[in-house]
């Protein structure tokens, strides 16, 4: 059994990192410690990275395809994983799930359609809608004692008032929920009864902590997998973000042949040279290493959990049940989201993300990226807390 350190800080500054090798440039100073862009710092499975090391030593680097190899492992994860028996043939793929969102509100909707999101939610969800010209829907999450919940009530009135696509974050980023069998059950009914189609973004499929268990609205029975596209990517699960590789399931012939044609229409359909082999790898041999990686970062989870109870009791934490992301509230200390950021950026030199971009109910939020080392998560945690009771002593002198 190979044993993963988690603890080793990857020195990731000068490897045109999105994350790490911006900071002047997008928060003002260049000793920011960033925690908000959503990959990881850490090494992906070794197998993996032997795999990309042995394409790259091939030396030529031309046009990739995707062979029998490529849709078994798919399917023998999803299977393995989350219980669910995918056949083959209804994989396709996308170069990222953004890209795939975007590309299915395209293809399935027309301009002004309506569209249905559930907010606060992942920001390109908004923009993959208005920028299609089409209409966001809002069905905002209910905060219910501590955890978001659904208005299926005002789901059914908007599904009934036409809506054609209803975009489902599952699990929930940033708030960390992993919906029940109960409410999936909930969502599909609503959807098959009005002909809403679905595309569930599913990217955080693989990093939900126990006892919770991520399930596949696409599972839940035939009616609404014939209404469905499922976005699944090993970038979240193994950190491969940069290989701009995804995998879209769609169990309907008819909709998987107009979303393929949408995909060739923009020359979408060419697979990435290492991405490939990536997927391979990471979905036959990644589990050893996905069930260490959790471990850890449970204990990333707990440890900011205890660490803003005790330093920062004003501030909220919504406990993840999934995704390596914390939400926290933080309108106890301020609900203006440039304050916040005055907050993160020249006083405690952090960066997290601000959550007025996830949607108006995000504003006073901040969402934490947990997926680093120990060491680097205490640090942020405590440039944060530093500067958050510099404001309060100043306020009261």
């Amino acid at each position: 059994m190979t044993i993963y350190d988690f603890d080793k800080a990857a020195d990731r500054k000068g490897t045109l990192s999105y994350k790490w090798d911006q900071s002047e440039k997008l928060f003002g100073h260049d000793d920011i410690l960033p925690l908000w862009v959503a990959d990881m710092d850490f090494e992906p499975p070794r197998e993996v990275v032997q795999e990309i090391v042995r394409r790259a030593e091939q030396g030529v680097y031309g046009y990739t395809f995707r062979p029998p190899a490529y849709y078994e492992a798919i399917a023998g994860w999803l299977a393995r994983r989350h219980g669910w028996d995918v056949r083959q043939e209804w994989i396709t793929s996308s170069p990222g799930v953004v890209a795939a969102l975007s590309l299915i509100v395209y293809a399935f909707t027309e301009p002004g359609d309506k569209v249905i999101l559930q907010s606060p939610v992942y920001y390109p969800f908004y923009d993959v809608i208005r920028m299609n010209g089409r209409t966001v829907v809002d069905n905002p999450l209910l905060l219910q004692n501590g955890r978001y919940e659904i208005d299926f009530d005002l789901l059914e009135r908007q599904a009934a008032d036409g809506a054609k696509l209803l975009m489902l974050c599952s699990p929930h980023n940033p708030g960390g929920r992993v919906w029940t069998r109960e409410e999936l059950a909930r969502i599909a009914d609503i959807c098959v009864r009005h002909g809403v189609r679905v595309v569930a973004d599913e990217i955080h499929q693989d990093l939900v902590y126990k006892p919770h268990k991520h399930i596949p609205l696409a599972s839940i029975g035939e009616d609404i997998a014939n209404l469905s596209f499922t976005c699944i990517a090993t970038s979240k699960t193994f950190n491969l973000a940069g290989l701009q590789t995804s995998s879209v399931i769609i169990p309907s012939d008819e909709l998987r042949r107009r979303y393929d044609y949408a995909l060739k229409t923009f020359s979408l359909h060419m697979e990435s040279y290492f991405g490939v082999s990536a997927v391979i790898s990471g979905y036959t041999h990644g589990d050893e290493w996905l069930d260490q990686l959790m471990v850890y970062l449970q204990g990333n989870r707990d440890f900011l959990v205890d660490y803003i109870g005790k330093q920062l009791p004003e501030i909220k934490v919504m406990v993840p049940e999934a995704t390596y992301l914390a939400w926290l509230d933080c309108r106890a200390i301020s609900e203006d989201p440039a304050d916040l950021k005055r907050l993160m950026y020249e006083e405690a030199r952090v960066a997290f993300n601000e959550g007025s971009v996830f949607g108006e109910a995000g504003k006073g939020y901040l969402r934490v990226n947990m997926a680093c080392p120990r060491a680097r998560l205490t640090e942020a945690l405590e440039r944060f807390a530093q500067a958050a009771e510099a404001r309060k002593r100043s306020s009261t002198n």
